[in-house]
């Protein structure tokens, strides 16, 4: 006999006023924004300082483009390019869902780099502490994931299996919430514990690459439990495409890690 946990089955929509309706999902987004901003200002002004408190109240707003527009982008171009090329208006149906990581990380790098330009500000000392605080948004946006039953896991007989209503009768993986524990939780604790320390905090990139490297990692060993993209399957030598996504951010973390740790024995 295989044993499996009910679903929840806990509405998406928080509360709805007619046809507006605010959903968990893009409460998420704000926690994760709002706490990560909270946070943001209190490490921008330790020593060595990368910038002021209120360059951190203006770059929350390239922030949240930067992961709008770039988790919009990288879905388009990694999961589903052909549909939206044959359907470009889809690409602006934002709210029928579909949002990738490596996109969103994608756009919040272009947009610090801008914004650290325009602002004359480090660009490695201010991408360290958002680094920090980035794994909050991971961790809430997991626990949308598992609250709207998407992005679940592979078919399981563990204790914890869950029947989720989308994934069929089989009782599967909680992979949202190995990932809002390892990518969110985890990572958070690392990058916290790193940078109370201001021998970390001097290591020109060091923190940006824990939290590349990290979650690289992390993602990796999750997809091993998550269910591939149905429409995408597996890909070269069995690796889903969030395996072949992370593997660059986990080279060029390391490489990140390794180069503050030189720059550091030199001074």
């Amino acid at each position: 006999m295989i044993f499996s946990i009910a679903f929840p089955n806990i509405d998406p929509v928080l509360i709805s006023f007619g046809p507006l309706a605010i959903r968990w999902y893009s409460l998420a987004y704000m926690a994760g924004l709002l706490l990560g901003w909270w946070l943001l200002k209190r490490l921008v002004v330790r020593s060595p300082e990368a910038a002021d408190a209120n360059a951190a109240d203006d770059f929350i707003v390239w922030a949240t483009l930067g992961i709008i527009l770039g988790g919009r982008l990288g879905y388009v171009l990694f999961y589903n390019f052909s549909f939206y090329l044959e359907n470009p208006l889809a690409i602006l149906t934002v709210w029928k869902g579909g949002m990738s990581f490596h996109g969103g990380l994608g756009g919040v790098i272009v947009a610090t780099i801008i914004f650290c330009k325009k602002r004359g500000i480090d660009l490695w000392a201010f991408a360290d502490r958002v680094a920090v605080v980035s794994p909050l948004g991971l961790f809430f946006g997991r626990i949308a994931n598992f609250i709207n039953g998407e992005l679940f896991g592979r078919v399981s007989d563990v204790p914890w299996a869950i029947v989720f209503p989308r994934g069929g009768p089989a009782p599967r993986h909680p992979s949202q919430l190995y990932e809002a524990g390892l990518e969110g939780a985890l990572l958070f604790g690392v990058l916290w514990w790193l940078a109370g320390r201001e021998s970390m905090r001097a290591r020109s990139g060091l923190l940006t690459g824990v939290f590349m490297a990290g979650y690289g990692l992390a993602r990796t060993v999750v997809e091993l439990f998550r269910q591939p993209d149905a429409h995408l399957g597996l890909l070269s030598f069995g690796a889903t495409m969030g395996q072949w996504l992370s593997a660059p951010l986990i080279v060029f973390g390391l490489y990140l890690i390794f180069r503050a740790n030189q720059r550091s024995h030199q001074t």
